[in-house]
């Protein structure tokens, strides 16, 4: 089959585009911008790539058109394909239909920590022998790749330290079916189908993480985004399980609108079926606990009771098709985080320099938190870029300053194409914040204020201009 993708250069379309590779389809694919790295991993799996939407790229005709949800009604492309009558289909979609039936599908959704959680929940099944297929939103550093088909199972016998037994019990719980992770994104599938892509998955094992306003230019309200989280839990079977967190106001209105799928609750507080305590205030060292019962322990690279509760989800998630929790908790130690998740880009003259995805003042928040345990006194110099479509409609412009209040200092870029007033909304910060309109003009501010021992903070779910391999560079120069 030839498989020709629309919006291949995303992560998600991406990933989709390796795994039809991976199962044998002749792939090809297009985007505005085709640069690396997506372009060069594509073209390492050898799949054609077109820059733009010129439709002779639709000659010969593909025998399935997969269409990312960049595309539009007016773009020529599109209007090609609806003209000549070619067979289309979103990524969701085609995903659902040729990779996941069959198969044991475990999804993560939620407003914050689902790429962090899909890989958590990736790596515990691999460790414990189950060669998980999976498609995330970012690159797993265990795997080093964003999707994959993986197996029935590893051969028993090959883990390393538990020859046989995990995967045997997990294989028993499945039915002897594959088990593939994804991360349930609640944004819409395509032009032609509104719904958010994770209705397409009918998972037996689902993760509900949290639950927040976001995405404000696909959902007008609060209620509207519930009644989709609604949707998704009506598509997990009687006979699977919802792993949900406990504390989440909103994750609980939704289950009130109808449940019909046991329920286990985690979260940090000891009312929940399951928690987590911390055993170092960084949460690097924390102990999983059912009820009274303590369960276990884990030592790992991360930090953050934010990412103390994803690794529990994800334990839950993998007990639910067979994985004991010691397993999960021995693969914790093992675990190297996403890209762009907390990930040291480098350190020169003593300033260390984040790269982090964070783009909603709560997980800014979070992130802040963490790192504040993390060095304790040492000055945080945070780096915001608000890039996000809601962030750009000033749905969060009043919680924005409160969120980085752990930081020492705040430098905001501040995009020609935003429609509030970012310095009236950062005032609260008062002779803490900055803003500049331009990259390399934050870069020599950041420059000249870091000092040695400084956390440079870097948050913005885009390229933000390249400017941590500009601060890095720049200060070099002052060395």
């Amino acid at each position: 089959m030839h498989v020709h993708i629309l919006g291949i250069c995303g992560t998600f379309m991406g990933g989709i585009a390796a795994l039809a590779r991976e199962a044998g389809h002749r792939v090809t694919g297009s985007d505005r911008n085709v640069y690396p790295p997506m372009s060069t991993q594509l073209e390492a799996l050898g799949i054609a790539l077109t820059e733009g939407w010129d439709p002779a790229q639709l000659d010969p005709a593909p025998d399935v058109v997969v269409v990312g949800n960049v595309m539009s009604r007016g773009n020529p492309l599109i209007e090609a394909v609806l003209d000549r009558g070619l067979p289309y289909a979103s990524g969701p979609e085609w995903l659902a239909r040729h990779v996941l039936q069959d198969r044991w599908v475990l999804a993560v959704s939620g407003t914050h920590g689902k790429t962090t959680t899909s890989s958590l929940l990736a790596w515990i099944l691999e460790r414990a022998g189950l060669a998980p297929g999976f498609l995330i939103g970012g690159i797993p550093g265990n795997f080093g790749v964003s999707a994959r088909l993986g197996g029935a199972s590893a051969p028993l016998g090959d883990h390393p330290s538990r020859p046989g037994a995990p995967a045997a019990a997990a294989l028993a719980a499945t039915g002897g079916r594959p088990v593939f992770v994804v991360e349930a994104d609640e944004y819409d599938t395509a032009f032609f189908d509104k719904r958010a892509k994770f209705v397409h998955y009918r998972p037996r094992t689902a993760i509900l993480n949290n639950l927040e306003y976001d995405h404000a230019d696909i959902y007008p309200d609060m209620p509207s985004l519930r009644r989709m989280f609604h949707q998704f839990v009506r598509t997990v079977p009687g006979q699977g399980r919802l792993v949900v967190n406990g504390a989440d106001p909103e994750l609980a209105a939704t289950l009130q609108l109808g449940c019909w799928t046991p329920v286990e609750r985690f979260g940090r507080e000891p009312g929940a079926d399951w928690h987590v305590r911390a055993v170092v205030p960084d949460w690097s060292e924390f102990e999983v606990w059912q009820g009274a019962s303590r369960i276990g322990g884990a030592r790992w690279d991360l930090i953050g009771a934010h990412n103390a509760e994803n690794a529990l989800a994800a334990l839950l998630a993998a007990r639910h098709v067979g994985v004991d929790p010691g397993v999960a908790l021995e693969a914790l130690g093992s675990f190297r985080n996403v890209r762009r998740r907390m990930e040291v880009r480098g350190t020169v003259r003593g300033v260390t320099v984040y790269d982090d995805f964070a783009h909603h003042p709560t997980a800014i928040a979070t992130t802040l938190d963490g790192l504040r345990r993390r060095v304790g006194e040492a000055r945080i110099l945070a780096v915001l870029e608000p890039r996000s479509n809601t962030m750009k409609l000033g749905v969060h412009k009043d919680t924005l300053a409160g969120s980085l209040a752990a930081a020492d200092r705040t430098y905001f870029y501040r995009p020609t194409d935003l429609g509030w007033d970012l310095e009236s909304a950062a005032r609260p910060l008062g002779d803490r914040a900055e803003l500049a309109g331009d990259v390399d003009t934050l870069v020599e501010r950041l420059a000249r204020d870091a000092r040695p021992g400084d956390h440079v903070l870097v948050m913005s779910n885009g390229a933000f201009g390249g400017l941590h391999a500009k601060l890095l560079a720049a200060l070099g120069q002052g060395s």
